[in-house]
């Protein structure tokens, strides 16, 4: 899968050819652009980087800030002003933004710095990014886990010079910039420097090492050189005091000199960042190339956890890239957590729980079980040391915590990992968080009066409850699960059953429709408020649009009414929207999969592409990627009930390293997908030689297995109808 991806792919606003049939009624109404970058990363590595324009939202790019429709242009083509560090993956407004400790290579004086050079020749693939300045300098950008190394080949100068701006933060853009509270640099050494900012309540230090010989080295304030100077401290700095500063390194060049620079960082002060220096790239004269490779071979081991057999080659690009991008956030930073005492597990840029609940975080469990466990005992011990489970976690400090996206979403992941017996995790400390966070911010008003406003939250805490009670059934204590078991059921209260529909309420960028068929804990008595099956698929292919004309999306800067005619249709948001990754899979519970054959199908070969354009929205560190990979298979996770859903795969075949097992899915009779050709559905199938008549299967069912046969065909045959998914009030449960 390796040789397949590009990194590119999401990094702009999205082209993709105009959707017919079945995916043309769906409407997008936030950022119709993936905003992810194509610097390199490490596999939920600390450290990125990236050619930095300082436009929204990464830093790369040519956007403006967008929260509606297609992104204004602020670059018409690529440019770069040098490079920073510690970047966010397809998210969208996240308020501050990272950025930090830019270096620019640049023949012109200290006075042209923050100008941009055009970009040209951009080549990336994972952990390696390069491109030219039209100043003429070849950059190459490599991460470790901790690190950065870049490299930059010089033409010709008398005078070239290395610029390390330590001073920046956040974008180019208005009230987008980050400023440090506090700062010091130091050099200690020819090529050897130091420094620390504290921005937003977060120390970031830095080990920088530059491989220059001859090279003077010198500190900066204010675009002024400081000869003689070794140090430079600023006790407080305010943002109308802020003046540029940083390090910088002069000399002359032949045509095609290199200069190497690396960096270590840490949360916990210049020492350690000078030891994660140490571990990611030894004492080695010149880093870059063993660095880039052992990055490479890190990618390689990570995408091989899954492979395809018959996939074209834009397909493969497509899947190979969406598991990429998949795998690249949160950030794993053990022993990273600032203001600790204590080292361990530690995972900033979770942005956000609400994007990646339902698709990413299952993903790294099946895949990674291991880093799974890493971040909930993270997760864990920010809860303990920070006060609460949070929604969303940056490398910040501050109450913006995302709490309006959801509640109780690290329930569900937690939950997921207790099933699956995932070593690792000291559950009776997980059990006294979990159920103390159910009693916070929302849940108090769950608990007095039995509904949260935006009413979404009282879905997520219902939810949460039952999650809770499967983790207290664990650690054996039954009267507590039933007691949270009872409170589970609060979830009917949010739904209006004359319409079978969620009740009036304000919604977190969204409406009532698209927030209405989350996959909760009880489906049997979800389809039953809603009149039954023919009640609730008649709702679901409302929701879906079949039957409907084309609709048109909004475009650059849409109008206040043209939002609102484009909600009112109550329409599949087109995977557009973080609450409607779920919902195809509802028509499980209706005894409908061929529906759902239908609905992922056409977002298959509709909202995914090649090129830069190629995602129909906010990747969201890796939510919309992370359900692509599934939707490929044939899989699909139901969060927080251990529980995969089945549908008609994508290619013939795939190979999934489960943990310590390995799974084949194997689709016989599948037709290419394509825009206009016929949909795949599941004829029959078989489980390890045994045939299987539901649409789903046991978490420990999927681990367990080695072969999984689907037998494809263009029209459905009842397969999967008769065996609904299992339900919290099942009479009986099929299977359990």
């Amino acid at each position: 899968m390796y040789d397949s991806v590009d990194p590119f792919i999401g990094s702009e606003a999205t082209d993709l050819p105009a959707p017919t049939g079945l995916a043309a009624g769906w409407w997008f109404p936030k950022p119709q652009i993936g905003n992810t970058h194509p610097g390199p990363a490490h596999p939920f590595g600390m450290v990125s980087a990236t050619a930095y324009s300082g436009a929204y939202p990464t830093g790369y790019g040519r956007y403006d800030f967008s929260t509606e429709g297609v992104p204004r242009t602020v670059h018409e083509r690529p440019v770069a002003s040098g490079f920073t560090h510690f970047q966010q993956s397809g998210t969208g407004a996240i308020r501050k933004y990272y950025n930090y400790f830019r270096v620019t290579p640049m023949l012109e004086p200290l006075d042209a710095l923050g100008r941009t050079w055009e970009l040209d020749q951009e080549e990336a693939r994972p952990g390696y990014w390069a491109g030219t300045l039209s100043s003429g300098i070849r950059c190459e950008l490599t991460v470790g886990p901790k690190s950065v190394v870049h490299r930059y080949t010089f033409p010709a100068a008398s005078q070239a010079r290395l610029v390390v701006d330590a001073s920046l933060g956040g974008l180019s853009l208005p009230r987008s910039q980050t400023v440090p509270l506090r700062a010091h640099l130091a050099m200690l050494a020819p090529g050897v420097a130091q420094g620390e900012i504290h921005v937003e309540g977060v120390p970031l230090a830095a080990h920088v090492e530059v491989v220059a010989p001859g090279w003077r080295q010198l500190l900066w304030y204010d675009r002024r050189l400081m000869p003689g100077g070794t140090r430079l401290d600023f006790d407080y700095i305010r943002p109308t005091t802020l003046r540029p500063f940083g390090l910088m390194w002069i000399g002359p060049t032949t045509a095609g000199q290199t200069v190497e620079v690396r960096m270590g960082f840490s949360l916990r002060g210049c020492e350690r960042a000078e030891s994660n220096l140490r571990a990611d790239v030894g004492h080695r004269p010149l880093a870059f190339g063993w660095r880039e490779r052992s990055t490479a071979a890190s990618w390689r081991e990570h995408l091989d956890h899954v492979q395809v057999d018959g996939a074209g080659a834009e397909q493969e690009t497509v899947l190979a890239t969406a598991l990429y991008h998949s795998l690249v956030k949160p950030c794993l930073a053990p022993d990273e957590a600032p203001g600790w005492s204590n080292d361990g597990p530690y995972a900033f840029d979770i942005c956000t729980m609400w994007d990646i609940y339902r698709t990413q975080l299952p993903l790294v469990t099946a895949l990674f079980p291991d880093r799974a466990a890493e971040l909930a005992t993270a997760l864990l011990s920010i809860c303990e040391q920070e006060g609460n489970l949070p929604i969303g976690y940056r490398m910040a400090k501050g109450a913006d915590r995302f709490s309006r996206q959801g509640s109780a979403l690290a329930h569900t992941f937690l939950a997921d990992l207790c099933a699956a017996g995932v070593p690792g995790i000291d559950w009776d400390w997980a059990m006294v968080h979990l159920e103390a966070e159910l009693r916070r911010t929302y849940g108090e008003d769950y608990l007095v009066t039995g509904l949260a406003h935006p009413i979404s939250h009282t879905l997520d805490l219902a939810v949460g409850y039952h999650c809770t009670a499967a983790v207290a059934r664990h650690v054996g204590d039954r009267v507590l699960a039933e007691q949270l078991e009872q409170l589970a059921g609060g979830w009917q209260r949010a739904f209006d059953p004359a319409t079978g529909l969620l009740i009036d309420s304000t919604y977190y960028e969204g409406g009532r429709w698209n927030y209405s068929f989350r996959l909760l804990h009880d489906m049997r008595a979800r389809v039953a408020l809603a009149g039954g099956d023919e009640g609730f698929v008649a709702l679901l292919d409302r929701f879906f649009g079949f039957g409907q004309p084309a609709v048109r999306q909004p475009g650059v800067a849409p109008t206040v009414q043209e939002m609102a005619e484009g909600y009112a249709l109550g329409r599949f948001e087109g995977l557009n929207n973080e609450p409607d990754l779920d919902a195809p899979w509802a028509y499980h519970w209706a005894g409908r999969p061929d529906r759902t054959d239908e609905v992922v199908q056409a977002a298959l070969v509709h909202q995914f592409g090649t090129g830069r354009g190629g995602l129909p929205g906010n990747d969201d560190s890796g939510g919309l990627s992370s359900w692509y990979v599934w939707a490929t298979l044939g899989l699909f996770p139901v969060a927080g009930q251990d529980l995969v859903l089945l549908h008609a795969p994508s290619v013939p075949t795939s190979t999934l390293r489960l943990g310590g097992s390995e799974l084949t899915v194997t689709a016989d009779g599948l037709t290419p997908p394509e825009p206009g050709g016929p949909v795949n559905h599941v004829l029959s199938a078989e489980l390890d030689g045994r045939p299987l008549e539901r649409a789903w299967l046991r978490g420990d069912e999927l681990r367990s297995a080695s072969s999984l046969r689907l037998t494809l065909g263009p029209r459905p045959a009842g397969w999967g109808r008769r065996h609904r998914p299992p339900s919290l009030s099942d009479p009986t449960r099929p299977g359990r």
